[in-house]
């Protein structure tokens, strides 16, 4: 019979328990047994769960306090060697100090960079790889929550990210080389994680390579046959993951390797079934990723039964149900649901859902009884009723899409000619400080904005409270001495869900939380339908701000990209013309803050790169509609309103070309973890726009030096001339708290004044 698994389940918890333990850890509030109490707990709800939802194989090793892969450098012994870790366990304390620099224990140091994983809003962190590196094998966690399954009755699978996908998603310290050379010292630890296994009565464990879904160079292709063969263990069945999108090219390597199934993504790529099917050999497991483990709709299970039905033709037994991915990627229980309306509710699916999902489709493949009838005409009756439903489409919409022009999509002057009018204005100093826009969101901004939604405030006793704090926010500005100031955006919940609650076309959950990175968790909202505005979101809170102050006020919007990728988006549509859409709205909200006497607007595409596919053939096409959608965002302004944006941890060397054809005035990102070394490329391809490198890592409770930030300055001088460079933080500064901040922006302020007395007395900056 078929079996069914999952390839990983939310961790944080129905109600972010694991985040409330984390944070309380972390400030001393409870103690690491109470910690480790907790994610017992968790783990045995979740595999719980899933065994009574009817997998055949409960996944083990998914769990993470903070980051999987972050796990597995611990698992290894790959400890950078500032963490002052020489051997024996990888303790609690040293992984979080990775993490972000700082634990309840131990010495403070910089965390490891921290940077997408594939083309989803999860962060990983950045394996550090040095020439020569060995390995060895430091942590048992995996062993142990093995053992703890088993003892609970599980039929369990442990789950491991792959060798291969551990060094490409790796990154070269001190010198570059090929990380490849890592590979023979790396293989022997998995192989003895793999003997203790089977020593522990697996029978089954899940290895994913997740880079078969990439251009792989053919050296890295070839390696592949190689390591597995060296990786098999007797008695002990390797089920390779791949997810996120096609073999391509890589079909045949993945087919070949020596491993007892293939795990395949028949959601992103359904056009490859009958093609890996054609290569499988006839000893292997299929498994077939049907259930879409990135997204929130409820599966179309009529269609997915009919594509089972003709694997199973062809496979029998050797056809494994799974969801596409690790449902890691979407909320945890749909029924905490209470307060979203029913016809909604009936359209959507979360992680516990799509397990009866799963179990419910093997179910049909073997016999439909009364019980899976009615669950398949559930579902029927659902998709027909979305597909059919009036709140999905609006003519005005699609008209106002249809109207769009090339003119809508670009700005009168180019960039040289619009820096000259927007500086006789600003007249601002050399190296301009600013912020990316939020801060602290203490306990008592989140109770005010709760009483409001509650009722137990009116409108007008709502906006005082949040002038108040606005006011407070310009005047800690004023007083650091910043040159651009923000509002602070203390009525913002989320940079995405803010701006999806004022417009038409989004659904909000209550409970609907995923991990983003460590302890930090966003509710994505549900793009369910055509995308408007109603009416200004952001344009009194700026215009207030600005009253409070002479100094430019900065208006702070969530670009039309970035809302796009930062939610559960619909799929009957393309996602271009969704994009386009949310586009035109923000900007009527550009034009209005303009209006309004702003004339500094940052729209922020933290999730740009994040959306580019995994193949670079389709990389242009994204990047024409992600590109155009910014511009038609930022193009209805004069030449001397000045348009920022920013970016998160990404990569720029390969979208250059694209980041530039954004044509921002001015762009910051995030480079305090990569010690600058993100502006190489700024600097090779003559990046002609405004540059803020982010000097202060907002991810870690340490404060930036002084010198630390003037020897960043002075890094980034030495890629971009001094008059193109602005000084700020990382990101936004919303989870950090106002001792921390005040400290570290003033620290900001006084390099920014140091760099400044140097040029003016002619020192380069860059020495």
């Amino acid at each position: 019979m078929s079996k069914t698994h999952n390839l990983g389940f939310p961790r944080i918890g129905a109600r972010r328990e694991l985040k409330q333990a984390v944070e309380a850890y972390w400030k001393g509030d409870i103690s690491q047994d109470q910690l480790e109490q907790t994610g017992r707990e968790l783990r045995r709800r979740h595999w719980q769960l899933q065994s009574d939802a009817g997998l055949d194989l409960i996944p083990v090793g998914d769990f993470s306090w903070y980051d999987h892969v972050l796990d597995l450098s611990a698992m290894l012994g790959a400890v950078p060697p500032r963490f002052n870790w020489s051997s024996g366990t990888v303790d609690l304390d040293s992984c979080f100090r990775m993490a972000r620099g700082r634990a309840p224990s131990g010495k403070a140091a910089a965390a490891c960079e921290m940077t997408k994983w594939f083309d989803t809003n999860y962060h990983y962190l950045v394996p550090e790889l040095h020439a020569g590196q060995q390995f060895a094998l430091s942590s048992d966690k995996l062993f142990s929550e093995t053992a703890e399954a088993q003892a609970q009755g599980h039929q369990v699978k442990p789950v491991i990210l792959g060798p291969l996908s551990y060094l490409w998603l790796g990154k070269c310290k001190e010198s570059e080389f090929d990380k490849l050379e890592l590979l023979d010292a790396l293989l022997p630890v998995y192989g003895e994680i793999l003997q203790r296994l089977r020593a522990q009565g697996v029978e089954w464990v899940q290895i994913d390579e997740p880079i078969l879904t990439l251009d792989l160079p053919q050296e890295w292709q070839a390696r592949f046959e190689s390591a597995y063969n060296r990786l098999q263990t007797g008695g002990l069945n390797i089920l390779l993951a791949t997810y996120f999108g096609a073999l391509g090219s890589n079909l045949t390597t993945a087919c070949k390797l020596p491993v007892a199934g293939l795990h395949i993504d028949a959601v992103r790529a359904p056009e490859q079934l009958t093609t890996v099917i054609d290569h499988l050999p006839a000893y292997k497991v299929l498994s077939v990723g049907i259930i879409d483990g990135r997204n929130i709709w409820r599966t179309n299970l009529d269609s997915a039964l009919v594509t089972l039905e003709n694997i199973k033709a062809r496979l029998g037994e050797r056809l494994w149900i799974a969801p596409s991915c690790s449902l890691l990627h979407v909320p945890v229980d749909l029924e905490q649901e209470d307060e979203l309306d029913e016809e909604l509710k009936s359209w959507l699916a979360f992680a516990v859902q799509k397990l009866d999902e799963i179990t419910t489709l093997k179910q049909a493949l073997t016999g439909a009884d009364n019980t899976v009838a009615i669950k398949l005409a559930a579902a029927r009756t659902a998709f027909d009723t979305r597909s059919r439903s009036p709140r999905i489409h609006s003519p005005r919409v699609k008209q106002r899409v249809d109207s769009i022009t090339d003119e809508m999509a670009r700005r009168s002057r180019p960039y040289a000619e619009r820096a000259a009018l927007q500086r006789d204005w600003l007249k601002l100093p050399l190296f301009p400080t600013t912020t990316i826009g939020s801060f602290p969101q203490t306990a008592e901004i989140r109770h005010t904005r709760k009483a409001f939604k509650q009722g137990k405030l009116n409108e007008q006793e709502y906006i005082s409270c949040m002038q108040r704090e606005i006011a407070l926010v310009v005047e800690k500005q004023e007083q650091l001495g910043l040159d651009v100031l923000v509002h602070g955006e203390p009525e913002r919940n989320d940079m995405v869900e803010y701006f999806g609650e004022l417009l038409e076309g989004f659904a909000f959950t209550r409970h609907g939380w995923v991990q983003s990175y460590g302890s930090r968790c966003v509710k994505p909202p549900i793009l369910f339908g055509d995308v408007s505005r109603p009416r200004p979101m952001t344009v009194e809170w700026s215009r207030y701000a600005q009253s409070c102050t002479d100094k430019p006020m900065k208006g702070m919007l969530t670009g039309p990209v970035t809302i796009l990728n930062w939610s559960f988006v619909r799929d009957d549509q393309p996602r271009s013309t969704t994009c386009a859409q949310i586009a035109l709205a923000i900007r009527d909200e550009v034009r209005d803050l303009e209006q309004a006497g702003i004339r500094i607007i940052q729209i922020d595409e933290a999730a740009l790169r994040e959306g580019l596919p995994l193949r670079k053939g389709e990389w242009q096409h994204y990047l024409d509609w992600a590109v155009h959608a910014f511009r038609i965002a930022a193009s209805g302004v004069a030449d001397d309103t000045q348009i920022h944006t920013h970016m998160c941890y990404s990569e720029f060397n390969d979208i250059i070309e694209s980041i530039a054809a954004m044509d921002a005035d001015v762009i910051t990102i995030e480079t305090s973890r990569s010690d600058m070394e993100l502006l190489d490329v700024f600097e090779s391809f003559e990046y002609p726009n405004e540059i803020g490198p982010g000097v202060y890592d907002i991810h870690s409770p340490n404060i930036p030096t002084v010198e630390q930030i003037v020897e960043l300055m002075k890094k980034a001088g030495q890629r971009i001339p001094a008059e193109r460079l602005w000084v700020n933080p990382d990101c936004g500064l919303k989870t950090r708290g106002w001792p921390e901040v005040e400290a570290a922006l003033a620290n900001m302020v006084a390099a920014a004044r140091i760099l400044q007395d140097e040029s003016a007395a002619g020192l380069k900056v860059s020495a």
